[in-house]
């Protein structure tokens, strides 16, 4: 990450009801961290993992955004496409 994005990003999450936002999308953001790894484990560009799951490199993208949340299907898909192993775990908070 850049050093300007750095500062303001701590800037902004200075603001209580902006760090109460941000910590609400952990989980989409650790699942988008997760499939970003997954494709880049796997050496694909998203085009290539699009062309693999019968999608468009858009929906890739989104996925890896967390701007949508991936179906337990879509998930298994991108799994398969990556060579990956879905493991899907509840735990206490």
């Amino acid at each position: 990450m850049s050093k300007r994005l750095e500062v303001l990003k701590r800037k902004m999450l200075s603001d209580r009801e902006v760090r109460d936002a941000y910590d609400a999308l952990e989980e989409e953001f650790n699942l988008a961290r997760e499939l970003i790894a997954a494709r880049t484990r796997a050496g694909l560009t998203q085009c290539e993992l699009a062309v693999r799951m019968g999608t468009s490199q858009s929906v890739i993208a989104r996925l890896e955004s967390g701007a949508q949340l991936p179906s337990v299907k879509t998930l298994l898909r991108f799994a398969k496409a990556t060579r990956s192993r879905p493991i899907i775990k509840l735990l206490v908070a």
